[in-house]
């Protein structure tokens, strides 16, 4: 059965929240550990930075994997129509 659009939605906003949790609590644990002292607030905005740079990533990839998906059913059509 194939995923519905809303359910994607839903599926990637939750893997980017789990992501953002995940990211501040790691922070909150490993920067004292290497002498960083930094507030709360300052915890939370380095992981919506990160956060941000993960989705483009992500995007970049995808995007990038889809247009080689793309570019081989070309290749592969055009050799069948040959």
């Amino acid at each position: 059965m194939k995923q519905s659009r809303l359910m994607s939605m839903v599926e990637s906003l939750a893997n980017v929240l789990v992501g953002y949790v995940v990211a501040v609590v790691t922070q909150m644990a490993v920067f004292p550990l290497f002498g960083l002292a930094v507030t709360v607030t300052e915890n939370l905005l380095i992981g919506l930075i990160f956060t941000t740079v993960s989705i483009v990533r992500s995007y970049a990839l995808r995007r990038g994997f889809e247009a080689l998906r793309v570019r081989q059913s070309a290749r592969a059509s055009s050799t069948i129509s040959q």
